[in-house]
């Protein structure tokens, strides 16, 4: 029983961070994305295997902006005020999502590109 409740607790964590993160531009731009990617995949033809990447680098990428946010939101707790500490952190956050956003938009050119 404890660890059933263990996963039940978690699980509502990650549900409420799922929520927190709706809450972000960015994050709602990489779902609208997304979505237009299904939307021309499907158009294209696109084969299963291509739907589960393309669903899977969604998926890490939207992993990377929950990180990006949660290092912003705890280098604005910190400081209030410019740090170089807090442009670093913020600027190596937005990278790595710039890093997932790139492989998505390079897989998914590759996909249009062999359905063509």
């Amino acid at each position: 029983m404890k660890h059933f409740r263990h996963v039940l607790n978690a699980s509502q964590y990650s549900f409420a961070g799922f929520l927190r993160l709706l809450h972000e531009t960015a994050a709602q731009a990489e779902f609208i994305f997304f979505a237009v990617l299904l939307l021309i995949y499907a158009l294209v033809g696109a084969t299963a295997e291509q739907f589960a990447i393309l669903t899977f680098l969604f998926l890490l990428t939207i992993a990377l902006e929950a990180l990006n946010t949660a290092v912003e939101v705890l280098v604005d707790h910190l400081t209030n005020e410019f740090a170089e500490f807090a442009r670093q952190a913020k600027d190596l956050g937005s990278f790595a999502v710039f890093c997932g956003l790139t492989m998505l938009s390079l897989y998914s050119l590759y996909v249009l590109y062999s359905h063509l």
